[in-house]
Order: C-alpha cells, then sequence, then structure tokens
C-alpha cells in the first residue's frame, strides 16, 4: 500500500533553517511528481513546492520562492524541502502529497491522491 511519511519538523527561530523529508512507499516513486503544502492554524491547506517525477523542473508558491528549495532523490524513494531563512508566517503542519502523474503538480488539493500525516513546523523566538 501507499505510504508516504514526513520528518524532520520541529522547532526553529527566525531566520533558521530545517529540511524535511518524505519517505514513499507503495508505489514506483520516480514515475510521480511530487509535492508540499502546509496548513496553519486557522488556516486551509496552502500548496508550497512541487517537483517533476523526474526533477526536471521545480515550482514553488510566491510565499517560499526564494526560501524553500524542493529535491528528491529516486533512488532513495524520498522528496526532501530545505527550509531556509525561515518566518513565525511558515509555521504550520506540513505534509507530503503524490501526483497522479509523472508532472501534475496542482494548488487544487484534490489533484492528488495520496497523502502523508504531517510534521509540524513552529518558527518561534
Amino acid at each position: 500500500q501507499v505510504q508516504l511519511v514526513e520528518s524532520g519538523g520541529g522547532l526553529a527561530q527566525p531566520g533558521g533553517s530545517l529540511r524535511l523529508s518524505c519517505a514513499a512507499s507503495g508505489f514506483t516513486f520516480s514515475s510521480y511528481a511530487m509535492s508540499w503544502a502546509r496548513q496553519a492554524p486557522g488556516k486551509g491547506l496552502e500548496w508550497v513546492s512541487g517537483i517533476y517525477s523526474d526533477g526536471s523542473d521545480t515550482y514553488y508558491a510566491d510565499s517560499v520562492k526564494g526560501r524553500f528549495t524542493i529535491s528528491r532523490d529516486n533512488a532513495k524513494n524520498t522528496v526532501y524541502l530545505q527550509m531556509n531563512s525561515l518566518k513565525p508566517e511558515d509555521t504550520a503542519l506540513y505534509y507530503c502529497a503524490k501526483g497522479a502523474g509523472p508532472r501534475l503538480i496542482s494548488v487544487v488539493p484534490t489533484q492528488y491522491d495520496y497523502w502523508g500525516q504531517g510534521t509540524q513546523v513552529t518558527v518561534s523566538s
């Protein structure tokens, strides 16, 4: 069965960094695009970043552009989100999501067919 397991969340100070990982299993990881999304308290789900199945292209929400970097290692079935220059508004539960195709990256949550359990990121001084 498909599994997506996020890790790497925690507490960071403003301006600090965290690296999130999403370990995938139960499907041919290298055939599918992957995305990260987040949900802050009292807010809806916000798409953050996505990467094509072969890593050939990446996309970012304006709110994180220039600060976050998405990458993947298909040999390890893992997608990463490097978060630098963290801000308090980055505080959220971060989810890893599987696209339904090799280039399916969307801001619409229903476009993704599997989700991880989430990892909490808190940015505070």
